[in-house]
């Protein structure tokens, strides 16, 4: 009991505190300015991270990788897709926190989970608060290709779609391990810090991304 107790105060007072902390120190250099290249979005939901995407620049076609990304949305085609990476269980049978089992979080917390890769489509996406365009070189933006493409084990066709608790979007096997140490959020700094956007050291939280990333000008 004495064991358990402490985990629980780990995980509600110590867990978050770190997370804070972690996404305070930066890992790398500040963002470089730059004039041409290739506009990416970060966005957030308030709990998980991704990023945007054109679909076909002349670094990335991605409806080779995700093949959804070349389906009709009800707005018509696609011309962006948003990725973020997370646990499978929660991605795909569990539709709000609500909905989330305790022995679930109690399995995630303790021993981790397997992953997957979350794939969303945008037709000609609006900057705002929770959509925030950063414009990158076009060697980091292929450096950024790469380390997503990493994230996913190899397919020698097409890659299987799968369904989850979002109806409009598509869900792809993905590698690693989920964790407290490692979640969603923790992946998209590491992706961004690839393109050399400026990011925290330890991001396990949406804000601990989303500091990071300056919020479009209003008009």
């Amino acid at each position: 009991m004495l064991g358990a107790a402490l985990l629980l105060l780990a995980i509600i007072v110590v867990y978050p505190l770190t997370g804070w902390l972690g996404s305070a120190i930066p890992r790398n250099d500040p963002t470089p300015v730059i004039a041409e290249g290739v506009t990416i979005m970060v966005e957030t939901n308030g709990t998980h991270t991704g990023v945007i995407m054109p679909i076909v620049t002349s670094e990335k076609d991605w409806r080779e990788t995700f093949p959804s990304a070349g389906q009709p949305t009800g707005r018509g085609m696609p011309t962006h897709v948003a990725v973020g990476w997370g646990e499978r269980e929660v991605f795909l049978n569990v539709p709000t926190w609500g909905d989330l089992k305790p022995g679930t979080a109690l399995r995630i917390a303790v021993f981790g989970g397997e992953p997957i890769m979350r794939v969303s489509h945008y037709v000609r996406p609006a900057p705002g608060l929770d959509h925030r365009p950063v414009t990158i070189s076009r060697e980091a933006y292929l450096t950024m290709v790469l380390a997503i493409e990493d994230s996913l084990p190899p397919a020698d066709g097409p890659r299987t779609i799968l369904r989850g608790t979002s109806p409009a979007d598509a869900y792809y096997d993905a590698n690693g391990t989920y964790t407290l140490a490692y979640t969603c959020n923790s992946w998209v700094g590491d992706i961004l810090a690839e393109a050399d956007i400026q990011m925290g050291l330890w991001t396990p939280f949406s804000g601990g991304v989303m500091k990071w990333i300056e919020p479009p000008a209003v008009p």
